[in-house]
């Protein structure tokens, strides 16, 4: 007869401040997973409290190593595992433990139509960005991505995690973004402990076009034909996998914008459509900064050099005095042209 399998323990640390009161990223964490009907998966909560060298969650801490909070520790067949994110202990453990399945299994059966936009599009106009993101969410789940480069995106991703639905994250390498960005990736990986999938441009493309024309021709013909390589293309192979994408486009962005609706059917991308929501699209630059700020969420090093619009290395610069925020994006064109191609619209194939 062999012996019964000790039960799957699962502790939570949390950060006690200074002044008594928990760290703001703890709450959100326990806030998710109380969404997701999971927080009864959680067995012991212990505190790391700042004015207590000596207290558990402290004494934990410097055993595991682990200097943020919450973190997570699993206990199961003898064995502790640790956790820094409670999105990954939600998907890899509670669902588990508790036999709830995923989010997206929870989620309303049947992918969204055109009908489905066309009716949510007019409900939502002046919804708040979370209320935006639940909709397509609650009906997709992970079949709908965040197409994360910049700010706004993160800030999308990091309402993504507290609404406690699933959702899919994915990323254009050009081969040409600066170190931060790149650094910037992995940190929001690490942060939010998810998958980002990362698409790269097709070499032979890239090769064959510096061999013609080298490595800056787009200060010369404009940057339509290198952007076609190192984004539209990885874009949509990107897309081919999902059936509805999220942006962090915003009406005051460019010219170009003023009219993005918070949600649209995307011919472009596919013939047949697809979903493109836009949470963001009625918020103002500031709007976006003062969410990023009181939550906490990570952002790229370069903001805090005067960047604001973050693309490639050789197509950015920092703003100057008095410039609107696309006015270091591909600065030797004209105004109305400083668009990639990602978001054109079937109508509108000259953006």
């Amino acid at each position: 007869m062999t012996e019964a399998s000790a039960p799957l323990r699962v502790t939570m640390v949390k950060k006690r401040l200074s002044n008594g009161e928990p760290c703001k990223k703890c709450q959100q964490a326990e806030d998710m997973l109380k969404r997701r009907d999971l927080w009864g998966g959680i067995d012991e909560v212990v505190w790391a409290d700042e004015n207590d060298a000596d207290s558990t969650g402290m004494r934990l801490s410097k055993e595991h190593r682990i200097e943020t909070a919450p973190f997570f520790i699993v206990e199961r067949d003898g064995k502790r595992e640790v956790y820094p994110s409670a999105i990954k202990l939600a998907k890899e453990v509670l669902s588990q433990k508790l036999g709830t399945g995923t989010a997206t299994q929870r989620s309303e059966s049947g992918l969204p139509t055109e009908t489905f936009v066309d009716s949510e599009r007019g409900r939502l106009q002046d919804a708040p960005p979370e209320e935006i993101l639940r909709t397509v969410l609650a009906r997709m789940g992970s079949r709908c991505a965040i197409a994360f480069s910049g700010a706004e995106d993160v800030a999308l991703i990091d309402m993504a995690a507290k609404l406690g639905l699933e959702y899919s994250v994915f990323s254009l390498d050009t081969g040409r973004l600066h170190p931060e960005t790149y650094r910037f990736i992995d940190t929001v990986r690490q942060f939010y402990g998810i998958e980002i999938h990362v698409l790269s441009p097709p070499g032979p493309e890239i090769e064959g076009l510096v061999r013609r024309k080298g490595l800056f021709s787009f200060y010369e013909d404009g940057h339509g034909e290198c952007c076609g390589i190192r984004k539209i293309e990885p874009l949509r192979r990107a897309l081919s996998s999902f059936d509805g994408w999220v942006t962090g486009q915003r009406r005051d962005q460019s010219p170009t914008r003023a009219e993005v609706p918070v949600l649209d059917w995307d011919t472009v991308h596919r013939p047949t459509g697809m979903v493109k929501a836009n949470p963001l699209a009625r918020l103002s630059q500031a709007e976006v900064w003062e969410y990023i700020r009181s939550n906490d969420v990570p952002y790229n090093e370069l903001h805090d050099r005067g960047f604001v619009s973050i693309g490639c290395e050789p197509c950015t610069r920092a703003i100057r005095p008095g410039e609107h925020e696309r006015a270091a994006r591909w600065w030797w064109e004209e105004g109305t042209k400083r668009e990639c191609g990602l978001h054109v619209h079937q109508d509108d194939s000259s953006k």
